[in-house]
């Protein structure tokens, strides 16, 4: 994921070591935006702004509902196939796994 700008009137989050997830409602912006897209499994967190520059930010969830806009840019690797593995002694989560074509 290279860029992303927008606005959500709905968002949906899972914030940090949390097991749940947090619904906004109102008018964001979206400020920033970051990770990894695979038909294989995303990982993808955003920081979203009120109307007051409150900024809150997390794991992006589906449910989120686009107001005006939202620009992605992304780029596709040829050489390379992102995958989410659990790995041996590691956190217990799957992890980015990244294999050449």
């Amino acid at each position: 994921m290279l860029s992303s700008v927008g606005s959500l009137t709905h968002a949906t989050l899972r914030l940090a070591n949390r097991d749940y997830y947090n619904e906004y409602e109102g008018h964001f912006e979206i400020v920033s935006m970051t990770g990894t897209v695979s038909i294989h499994g995303s990982h993808i967190h955003v920081a979203i702004s009120d109307g007051d520059g409150v900024t809150t930010g997390g794991h992006l969830v589906s449910g989120c509902k686009i107001y005006t806009t939202a620009e992605i840019v992304i780029a596709e690797l040829d050489d390379a196939v992102y995958k989410r593995e659990l790995l041996e002694n590691d956190s217990g989560y799957e992890e980015l796994v990244v294999y050449k074509k």
